[in-house]
C-alpha cells in the first residue's frame, strides 16, 4: 500500500511538471515574460528611437529623422526572417550560421528553444537587428538619400549585424572564446556606433555642420523618447537570458541602477562646467549611456558593479560627445558613436572586470579572473574592425546603386522633410 501510494505521488507530481512546462518542454512562464520582453523591446525602435532622434535633429529633419528609424524596423524585421535569422542562429560554422533556416525553414510552430517556443525566439531576435540599424542613421541624417537608407539599412542587418550576432551569441568563435555579452554591447551598441562613425566620415559633413549649433528641434519629444527607450530596455536586458529567474530580475534591477547613476552623473558634470546649468538633455543622455554601458555586464554584475559601470559610461559618453567630438570635428549628427560606440566599447570592458561568478558562470578580473578582459578586448577589436571594412564597402556599394548616397546641397537648405517627404512636422495654417 505504501508503495502503491508513493508510486501516485510521484505520478501526480509527474503530471504536474508536464503541465507547467507544457507541449515539448515549454515554460508558461517564461514564455509569458519573452512575449513581454519582445514587445518592449519592439517598442524601443518604433517609439523610443524615434521621438529621441526626432526630438534632437533640428526642426526641418525631424520626420525624415523619424522615418529613418521607422522603416528601418520594417527593413530588418523582413530580412531577418528571409536570411538574418538563419546567419545568424544557424548551426553553420564559428563564422557563418548558413541558410539552413531561410525564410525560416526547419522551424516547425511547435519547435522550442530552451524553455520557450524557437519561433519567439526568432521574433525577441529580429528587435534586436532592428534597433541596431536605427542607432546607426543618428550618425548621418540631415544628409542621406532615402533611397540609400533603405537598400544599405537591409543590407547592413544581413551581412554585418548577422555575422556578429553569430559570432558572438550563435556558437561564434568570439562565444567560443570567451567573450561574455549579455544583452549587446558588442553586437548592438559598439557594432552600430562604429559603423555609423565609419559612414560619416565616408559621407561628409553636413553643409553648415562648422558654422551653425543646431539646436534640437523639441526636448519634450527627446525626453518621452528616452523614457521609452528606458522603459525597453528592461525587456532588452532582462528579457537576454531567456527565462523568468533570478538572473532576469537582477538584470532589470542593475539596468535600472545604472540608468539612474548615469543620468545623474552626467547632469551634475555640466552643472560643474561649461554654463553650469544641468540640463533635461545631459540627464536623459547620461541614462542612455548607463543603459548601454550595462547591456552586456547585465547578467553578470550586482548592483555595486551597476553602479561603477553606469557612472564611469556616463563620463565616457560625456567625454566622447562633448570633448573628443569637438577635439576631432567629424559630424556624427545625434553622437551614435560617442554614447553606443564610445560607451559600448567601456561596457565591454567592464564586464570583463566586473563579472561577479555569485550572479552567473561569468568571472571578471577583480573576481581573480584577469584573462577575461582579453577575451573582451579581442571582442571589441574584432567587432570594430569587421564593423568598419562592411559598412564601408555596403555603403560604397549601395551610393552607386542609387547615384550618389547624399542629397544635393539645395535640399539639405531647405530641409529633409518638406524637400525629401513633402511632408512637415508642424502644419501651421493662418487665417
Amino acid at each position: 500500500m505504501k508503495k502503491l501510494f508513493t508510486a501516485v505521488i510521484l505520478l501526480l507530481g509527474s503530471a504536474m511538471s508536464c503541465y507547467a512546462q507544457g507541449k515539448g518542454g515549454i515554460d508558461s512562464g517564461d514564455t509569458a515574460w519573452m512575449l513581454i520582453s519582445m514587445a518592449l523591446v519592439a517598442l524601443m525602435t518604433p517609439a523610443g528611437l524615434t521621438l529621441f532622434y526626432g526630438g534632437l535633429t533640428t526642426r526641418k529633419s525631424v520626420l525624415n529623422t523619424i522615418g529613418m528609424s521607422y522603416v528601418s524596423f520594417c527593413v530588418a524585421t523582413v530580412v531577418w526572417v528571409i536570411v538574418g535569422y538563419s546567419i545568424a542562429f544557424g548551426e553553420g560554422n564559428a563564422i557563418w550560421g548558413g541558410l539552413d533556416h531561410f525564410m525560416l525553414r526547419n522551424i516547425p510552430v511547435d519547435s522550442v528553444s530552451g524553455t520557450i517556443p524557437t519561433l519567439l525566439f526568432v521574433g525577441f531576435q529580429g528587435t534586436f537587428a532592428a534597433i541596431a540599424v536605427a542607432i546607426v542613421s543618428g550618425s548621418i541624417i540631415e544628409r542621406v538619400k532615402f533611397s540609400t537608407w533603405l537598400i544599405f539599412s537591409g543590407l547592413w542587418v544581413a551581412l554585418v549585424y548577422c555575422p556578429i550576432a553569430h559570432w558572438v551569441w550563435g556558437g561564434g568563435f568570439l562565444s567560443n572564446h570567451g567573450e561574455l555579452d549579455f544583452a549587446g554591447g558588442t553586437v548592438i551598441h559598439i557594432n552600430a556606433g562604429i559603423s555609423g562613425l565609419l559612414i560619416a566620415l565616408f559621407i561628409g559633413k553636413r553643409k553648415y555642420h562648422d558654422n551653425h549649433t543646431n539646436k534640437p528641434a523639441s526636448l519634450k519629444l527627446m525626453i518621452l523618447g528616452s523614457a521609452l527607450l528606458w522603459f525597453g530596455w528592461f525587456g532588452f536586458n532582462g528579457g537576454s537570458q531567456l527565462a523568468a529567474d533570478g538572473i532576469a530580475a537582477n538584470a532589470l534591477l542593475v539596468t535600472n541602477v545604472a540608468a539612474c547613476i548615469g543620468g545623474l552623473t552626467w547632469m551634475i558634470i555640466e552643472w560643474n562646467r561649461e554654463e553650469r546649468k544641468p540640463t533635461l538633455l545631459g540627464s536623459a543622455s547620461g541614462v542612455v549611456s548607463g543603459l548601454v554601458a550595462i547591456t552586456p555586464a547585465a547578467g553578470f554584475v550586482d548592483v555595486t558593479g551597476a553602479l561603477i559601470i553606469g557612472l564611469f559610461g556616463a563620463v565616457v559618453g560625456y567625454i566622447g560627445v562633448v570633448r573628443i567630438k569637438s577635439i576631432l570635428g567629424y559630424d556624427d549628427t545625434l553622437d551614435a558613436f560617442g554614447i553606443h560606440g564610445l560607451v559600448g566599447i567601456f561596457g565591454a570592458i567592464a564586464t570583463g572586470l566586473l563579472a561577479n561568478p555569485d550572479i552567473n558562470f561569468g568571472t571578471g578580473l577583480f573576481y581573480g579572473n584577469p584573462i577575461q578582459v582579453w577575451h573582451q578586448t579581442k571582442a571589441v577589436l574584432v567587432t570594430m574592425a569587421y564593423a568598419s571594412i562592411a559598412s564601408i564597402v555596403l555603403f560604397k556599394i549601395t551610393s552607386l546603386l542609387t547615384k550618389g548616397g547624399r542629397v544635393h546641397e539645395e535640399l539639405e537648405d531647405q530641409g529633409m522633410d518638406t524637400g525629401y517627404h513633402g511632408e512637415s512636422s508642424i502644419n501651421v495654417e493662418m487665417d
